[in-house]
């Protein structure tokens, strides 16, 4: 794994975790950890830790992660398991949604 995406998948797995932890409800934090368990697997024993982020509002969270997600599909991530990420981080969304 090259520097680039092991960064970008250390931003995925910090944001997600955040997401998990901000939750309003706690279908919408078993849906982020859901999301984080399926982005580790895809990668094998390649695991960074997760950082601390800053406290940003949800709806950036949400965005970073999102586009972290998707930059994984430029580091020979197979472009189907990025959308399914992307897809099943959409589910965890609408079910933290107010």
């Amino acid at each position: 794994m090259l520097l680039a995406h092991a960064v970008t998948l250390a931003e995925a797995r910090s944001y997600l975790a955040a997401l998990a932890d901000r939750a309003l409800t706690f279908d919408a934090s078993v849906e982020y950890e859901r999301v984080l368990l399926q982005l580790d697997f895809l990668h094998g024993d390649f695991i960074p830790g997760i950082s601390r982020v800053p406290a940003y509002s949800r709806d950036v969270l949400f965005d970073v992660a999102y586009a972290a997600i998707e930059e994984l599909g430029e580091h020979g991530i197979d472009l189907l398991s990025v959308e399914l990420l992307l897809d099943m981080l959409e589910v965890a969304w609408a079910k933290d949604l107010p």
